[in-house]
């Protein structure tokens, strides 16, 4: 089968693959119903991750199981499921306390980016919808199993309260998606940070109020214009460079609580400073199996629709192009049909 590998900066290549197969009793064997490019996958494309070359791409992902481990229990052949980018068994003291991305027995998924992936511990990681959905619908479960679960994450990781003020740092896929994340709690003012008028536009469409295009003091500034000089009650930072997270800290009123999910790069904070600011901050990977169900409910009863962050679908073999376009910002989130 095709599958999408990186060799090394910007160097990804479609070509023939292993099928996978059932290593463990709690595997899982899906046959994707679409995969996609994540913006995380960006930092090794550029080379600003050191990785394991070559490197089988891609960890969002749903599909049809095709076939279970022996100690599967869950999940069956022929049910269309979505999981999360983390494996985790959803069963260990941090997966109780709803930090499945800290489980014990974490790993993180590869190689969805292809036709047929392998889920390890599938029970604790799958979760199956009552039949198939509508094929338009596809796109937005594919979301929830990263971006969409990740940008709430960041909401809730900020405690976005019905009525409150909130920032998102960050106008990619994930920014977009705290956006549409806060909208959903109840924030009354969500102030997005952007210069891309298409990006603009979905922010607006999924529920921001106010869109700001200066960056660094001048955005910090405009932030304080528009709350009385006071700050944001929560702010959702979703870049992951020092820059962001300086501007994050600095639009949060005393008390405010910080939800950062941008894969950090580059990113100091001094101590002294930190202390000062009196801001809260919670963030990492997104626990995205502790949201799973609410989120695909949402999308199931057509309350949201997270897939329209999707702006360019090519087949499986134009991946490298799918990296591109992400890459030179010519597409927000790039659908790959397999």
């Amino acid at each position: 089968m095709l599958g999408a590998v990186l060799y090394g900066p910007r160097d990804v290549r479609c070509e023939e693959v292993p099928e996978p197969k059932i290593l463990r009793p709690t595997d899982a064997i899906i046959r994707l119903s679409a995969s996609c490019i994540c913006g995380s996958d960006l930092w090794p494309f550029r080379g600003l991750n050191d990785i394991a070359s070559p490197l089988a791409m891609g960890h969002e992902y749903c599909g049809i199981v095709e076939e279970v481990g022996s100690a599967v229990r869950t999940v069956r052949p022929g049910q269309f499921v979505v999981g999360s980018f983390c494996i985790s068994d959803n069963t260990c003291p941090h997966c109780r306390n709803g930090f499945q991305s800290s489980c014990q027995q974490r790993e993180f998924m590869t190689g969805a980016q292809a036709p047929r992936a392998r889920v390890p511990l599938a029970d604790g990681t799958l979760v199956a919808t009552a039949e198939l959905p509508a094929d338009d619908l596809i796109p937005s479960l594919l979301a929830a199993s990263d971006v969409f679960g990740t940008g709430w994450y960041a909401a809730d990781a900020a405690r976005v309260q019905p009525g409150s003020t909130v920032v998102v740092v960050g106008d990619g896929a994930v920014g977009l998606m705290g956006v549409l994340a806060a909208k959903q709690m109840g924030a009354g003012r969500i102030i997005a940070m952007s210069r891309h008028k298409t990006r603009q536009n979905l922010a607006l469409e999924f529920g921001a109020t106010d869109i700001i295009i200066e960056r660094g003091d001048a955005g910090v500034a405009r932030i304080k214009e528009l709350t009385n000089g006071i700050g944001a009650d929560s702010v959702l930072e979703c870049v992951g460079t020092k820059e962001a997270m300086m501007q994050a800290i600095q639009c949060a009123r005393p008390g405010a609580m910080i939800g950062y999910v941008g894969v950090p790069h580059g990113v100091e904070l001094d101590g002294q400073w930190l202390f000062f600011s009196q801001t809260g901050m919670l963030g990492g990977p997104a626990p995205v199996r502790r949201f799973l169900p609410h989120l695909m409910d949402l999308v199931l009863n057509r309350k949201v629709e997270p897939g329209k962050v999707f702006d360019m679908t090519l087949p499986l073999a134009d991946a490298a192009e799918g990296y591109r376009a992400m890459d030179e910002r010519r597409a927000i989130k790039t659908l790959l049909r397999v």
